[in-house]
């Protein structure tokens, strides 16, 4: 096997690319491993108008671009992949793809978080053209617009009074008949007049008459069958996220719903394995705080490697 690499980080969102940055800038080699999904969920979002530095916007591919190229700027490498197996116990820690096996002196997990999705035919392909799952993100863009909100948890509330500030009718179909959210975030949404509700409904088509954008949605009752269309422009998925973290467990800690425990910054529990971005946030999930995490996660490892004894760092 070769050399062990200084730092490996998997995942390649803006957590794992701000990590490669800082740690090629401080001239740890890093060898970044893509994963099926290269660039993370800002590869399905159209224009970004809330990251610094960006006051007419960008489109998310083409940050993602350009995050990519700044980080083997400095000397990151980056090579497609997708992690199979991890082995974060032993000294150096082992890294496998389908293609190759690494070692590592330190390992940064940037794998983020899954929203989960309807399961609808048209709901890939209109995310970022009316479909959406971050109300922060792309709320702006539905001003003075009717949308929907799905979903019946304390993030579809939150999402649902957030979208207020700009639509004009935000309505809330829930499968059920009684919500899941927490009374005072129920309370919340209900005291507002610009929410209305669809409970016992399913989403069970999205169309865009061939505009390319959500022009309405089906919703069929599910006590009746009946079905009715909705006049929406928008329709935001708050079915809540899946942590990616499958590789690591029973290797780190993980909270009940699964996302990665860090500590102190970016540690986890176990030395030399860091972690950020959404794999381990489950509350901001925003393209900037990613990155602050991918930062912290790239100091981290740097401060790790420095503390480890000449003897075992050559190993």
């Amino acid at each position: 096997m070769p050399a062990p690499k200084n730092v490996v980080i998997i995942g390649s969102g803006p957590a794992g690319l701000t990590a490669a940055l800082y740690s090629a800038r401080a001239n740890l080699n890093p060898l970044v491993v893509e994963g099926i999904e290269a660039g993370g969920q800002l590869m399905l979002t159209t224009m970004v108008e809330n990251f610094p530095g960006h006051r007419d916007g960008i489109m998310g591919p083409d940050l993602m671009a350009e995050m990519r190229a700044q980080a083997q700027k400095f000397g990151g490498e980056i090579i497609q992949g997708n992690i199979t197996k991890v082995d974060l116990c032993s000294q150096p820690m082992a890294v496998q793809t389908s293609e190759a096996s690494y070692a590592a002196r330190s390992v940064i997990i940037a794998t983020g978080a899954s929203a989960r999705l309807l399961g609808l035919p048209a709901e890939r392909g209109l995310m970022g053209h009316g479909v959406s799952t971050c109300a922060t993100c792309d709320g702006y863009f539905f001003r003075g617009h009717e949308i929907a909100v799905v979903g019946g948890g304390d993030s579809a509330m939150e999402e649902a009074v957030f979208l207020t500030r700009f639509a004009t009718k935000v309505t809330v179909v829930h499968r059920r008949d009684t919500l899941r959210a927490s009374k005072i975030m129920q309370d919340k949404a209900r005291s507002n007049p610009k929410i209305a509700w669809l409970l016992s409904h399913e989403v069970d088509e999205i169309h865009d008459t061939g505009k390319g954008e959500v022009t309405s949605m089906v919703v069929r009752s599910t006590k009746t069958g009946e079905r009715q269309a909705l006049p929406v422009t928008g329709v935001f998925v708050a079915i809540g996220h899946t942590p990616n973290t499958a590789l690591f467990r029973g290797q780190l800690e993980l909270d009940q719903n699964g996302y990665i425990i860090t500590h102190d910054g970016a540690k986890t529990s176990l030395p030399g394995v860091f972690a950020c971005g959404d794999v381990q946030d489950h509350i901001y999930r925003q393209a900037i705080t990613a990155a602050g995490t991918g930062c912290m996660a790239a100091i981290d490892a740097e401060h790790y490697l420095d503390s480890i004894p000449e003897h075992l760092a050559s190993v």
